[in-house]
Order: C-alpha cells, then sequence, then structure tokens
C-alpha cells in the first residue's frame, strides 16, 4: 500500500546527528514513513540505527553515491504520493509537516515546497541553506529571502508569507514524488550542490510551481559533511552551477550569460588567493576546467529543457545582478532588492 507521506533522510557518516535529531522527527511526523538511506557510511550509523530506531526502515545503498543520486537510488525504493527529503541534522518542530502536506494537497500545481529553515545555533536567525525561500540572480547566483551571500539576517516575520520561489532547500523540501519522476529527478552527475536548485527550474520551465511555506518551521545546523571553506564544496559549487546555467539557461540569454560568468569566476578565484585561500583558488580553476570538458555531454538534455518550456515560462532569473546589488548598491537584504522588472 502506498504512503501518502515519506520522509527520507540521506545518511553518510551522520550518527552523531541522528542520535541528536532523529528521535525527534520519528516523534512529531505521526502521519509519515520515516525511512533513512544510507549512503555506505563507515561510523557504524546503520547498526545505531538497527538497535536505537527498529521502527525506522533503513535502506542500505552499496556506496558513497553523493547526494543526488543517493536521493535518487533510494527514491525509486519508496512508494509515495509526496517525498519529503530531509537532512540529518534538521531539528523538527511540533506539526511541521502539516502544513506543508495541506499545501501540496491544496495546489496541484506545486512540485515542492518547503519550510522557513531557521538556525540551530541561533533561532532568531535564518539558516543560510534556504533561510525563506531561494531565487537565482541573472547570472545564476543563488540568493533566500533571508540571505544574500554571507550576509544571514535574523527572523523578525519579514518574510512570513507564504511565497512561490524559484527554488527550495535540499534541507527540508516535500517534493510531489510524481513530478520528481516526470522530470527526471536530481542530475546524478552533481554528485552534491545546485541539485535541487536545478531540478526545482526544471518544475517551473516546464510549468510546475515551487513554493516556500511559512506556517512550517525547522531549524538547521547546515555544513555537516563539507563545512563552508572546503575546497570540495568550492569546486562542487562553482561546475555544478555553470552546468545548471548551461542546461537551463534559454538560448538567447545562454552566451551573455557565459562570457560574464567566465570573467566574474576568473575574478573570484584571484580573489581568494589575494585572501591567501590556495585551495579555493586551485578549486574554481579546476571547476571551470572540468565544466568546459563536460559541458557538451548535456547538449541533449539542453534540447530536450528546451522544447520542454512551459509557455508561462514560470523558469526565469530574478531580473537584477546580486553582485552588483551586494557589493556595490549595498543591498545586503532581500527586501531592498529591485525585483520589479
Amino acid at each position: 500500500m502506498m504512503d501518502k507521506v515519506a520522509v527520507v533522510i540521506l545518511n553518510w557518516n551522520g550518527k552523531a546527528m541522528m542520535g541528536e535529531y532523529l528521535s525527534k522527527v520519528v516523534r512529531l511526523s505521526e502521519e509519515a514513513t520515516v525511512i533513512v538511506a544510507d549512503n555506505a557510511s563507515t561510523d557504524d550509523s546503520v547498526p545505531f540505527l538497527q538497535a536505537k530506531f527498529p521502527e525506522v526502515r533503513v535502506i542500505r545503498l552499496n556506496k558513497n553515491w553523493g547526494f543526488a543520486e543517493g536521493y535518487n537510488r533510494a527514491l525509486r525504493l519508496v512508494d509515495a504520493q509526496y517525498y519529503v527529503l530531509l537532512n540529518s541534522d534538521v531539528d523538527v518542530t511540533q506539526h511541521w509537516l502539516t502544513p506543508l502536506v495541506r499545501f501540496m494537497d491544496q495546489h496541484p500545481d506545486v512540485a515542492a515546497c518547503q519550510p522557513k529553515l531557521l538556525a540551530v545555533a541561533d533561532h532568531s536567525a535564518f539558516e543560510y541553506a534556504g533561510a525563506a525561500g531561494g531565487f537565482v540572480d541573472a547570472l545564476g547566483y543563488p540568493f533566500c529571502r533571508g540571505r544574500i551571500f554571507d550576509t544571514v539576517e535574523k527572523d523578525h516575520g519579514q518574510y512570513d508569507t507564504t511565497a512561490e520561489v524559484m527554488w527550495t532547500t535540499g534541507a527540508c523540501m516535500v517534493v510531489r514524488a510524481e513530478d520528481f519522476r516526470r522530470f527526471g529527478g536530481f542530475d546524478a552527475r552533481f554528485f552534491a550542490h545546485n541539485e535541487e536548485i536545478d531540478l526545482c527550474w526544471r518544475f517551473r520551465i516546464g510549468g510546475k510551481k515551487v513554493f516556500c511555506v511559512v506556517d512550517s518551521q525547522v531549524y538547521h545546523v547546515g555544513g555537516g559533511t563539507l563545512p563552508k571553506g572546503n575546497p570540495m564544496k568550492a569546486y562542487l559549487n562553482f561546475r555544478n552551477n555553470l552546468t545548471m546555467l548551461y542546461k537551463n539557461l534559454p538560448k538567447e540569454r545562454l552566451r551573455r550569460v557565459m562570457l560574464l560568468r567566465w570573467v566574474l569566476d576568473y575574478v573570484a578565484a584571484y580573489q581568494t588567493l589575494l585572501c591567501g585561500n590556495v585551495g579555493d583558488f586551485k578549486a574554481i580553476y579546476k571547476a571551470r576546467h572540468d565544466f568546459r570538458k563536460w559541458k557538451h555531454e548535456f547538449d541533449g538534455e539542453r534540447q530536450k529543457i528546451q522544447q520542454m518550456r512551459h509557455e508561462t515560462d514560470s523558469g526565469q532569473l530574478a531580473p537584477c545582478s546580486i553582485l552588483w546589488q551586494y557589493y556595490v548598491r549595498r543591498h545586503r537584504y532581500y527586501t531592498s532588492l529591485p525585483l520589479t522588472k
């Protein structure tokens, strides 16, 4: 029998986080089946789950497939109407699922939604990974209601309105299973980072909508697998972001955006070098090199995405440059951005 809601936590060496937060997920998710998909952890995560949480179903994957393909493989084995993708370092709250599921039930044109994401370390502040819903600027840089680059806002209720957004955070997102399958799931080649933005962009190109439902809120630790400052994180973010743009941008914008990003990425690389961060400098160079080598592997998929573009074309980017607004105009908050054309 199909479950209505399946909360699926993708785990890789997250025993400590699950020990901290999983019991609350189980207790406060009565309307859902809770599943942990393990990416071949080496920290005794599976024996720990079997001993402490026998009620939780465990899917054991044969190696670390990363976030993207790990979820793809796990979700093929989950029969549910809604998938709730949840990081192991998320502290859920009372009735956190109810408004999310209710919203999806009431809006069949919505493919995915997220709650308001606040920080475990400071419950009065948004959390970097998704805040109150994400967007992408004219040059492909992600930002959120509540977070632009490294400026994370305090939550004063300024975004307490359920709103359509461009992408939902992979830290906690509800996805309609039918749409996840129809739009091809996550791009496995990304491994991790930007895969949820890429998927949400495809949802929107195909005429579906994505929302942040602020009646639900959870708290996120963040940075558990690859903390900020890790060169691999910089590499994956740059490579995958460029690939996402190559796949999804309309033809008339692709050349200009890619040329500007070529300049800006190398500026970013040399800026990190001047700051003494040799690891990130090398990571950005390698990301540019590897993107150039593999981008034509995506030509067929790019063509399919362009053909799929819905007549409403709700996949457009924000009509401004976040770099310009943030560093030149000094607009550090979402509410001060010129987001209307």
